[in-house]
């Protein structure tokens, strides 16, 4: 009776740990609700994500150094996701730079790199002060645009977020992105 009750209990706790199982070393930054204009120039933010695994990064259209790779891994890591049969993962790109990048532009631009519009949603409609603050409070990551140039200084990171609006992880967006380490931990969230 008594190894009943050891291996019930067992079972039990491998069960609950199952459950409960998490990307390694999370961030768990807890977004605030947004909503932003979409390349369709529709509405779209975290009402649209809900119940959803994603991926976000920021950039700019008219970017001269980063933007380009990073826009390229995204629409790659797209790819990955696809061919490893995942579903409700949505990537979402936030511009920096919203007074030059309307809808249209950022329609254009993403369509250079052969990115999926389906599942891939690239925002503007907002202020140039709100992006800053938007990006900080919620990614801890930096936005800002200097005086007297046409680019902007901004983090370079993917940021993974759970159905539960919590930014998991960040990863290099630049160059060694870890597409397998990145579609391992969408597995693991989806699976919670």
């Amino acid at each position: 009776m008594r190894q009943k009750k050891v291996l019930t209990l067992i079972v039990f706790i491998l069960f609950l740990s199952a459950c409960n199982k998490d990307v390694k070393n999370p961030l768990n930054y807890k977004l605030n609700s947004f909503s932003y204009i979409d390349q369709n120039e529709q509405g779209y933010g975290l009402a649209e994500l809900k119940g959803k695994v994603w991926v976000a990064d920021f950039i700019f259209t008219s970017c001269e150094t980063v933007c380009p790779p990073m826009t390229a891994h995204m629409s790659k890591l797209q790819q990955q996701v696809k061919k490893n049969g995942l579903k409700n993962v949505e990537c979402v790109s936030f511009s920096v730079d919203p007074q030059n990048d309307s809808p249209h532009a950022l329609k254009a631009y993403v369509n250079k790199f052969n990115g999926d519009l389906t599942s891939w949603h690239l925002l503007t409609g907002y202020s140039q002060k709100e992006i800053k603050s938007f990006a900080m409070k919620n990614f801890k990551t930096l936005v800002q645009k200097p005086k007297g140039t046409n680019q902007v200084i901004h983090g370079t990171s993917f940021f993974l977020i759970n159905q539960e609006e919590t930014v998991k992880k960040n990863y290099d967006g630049v160059s060694d992105v870890p597409y397998s380490r990145i579609i391992e931990d969408i597995k693991t969230l989806q699976n919670n």
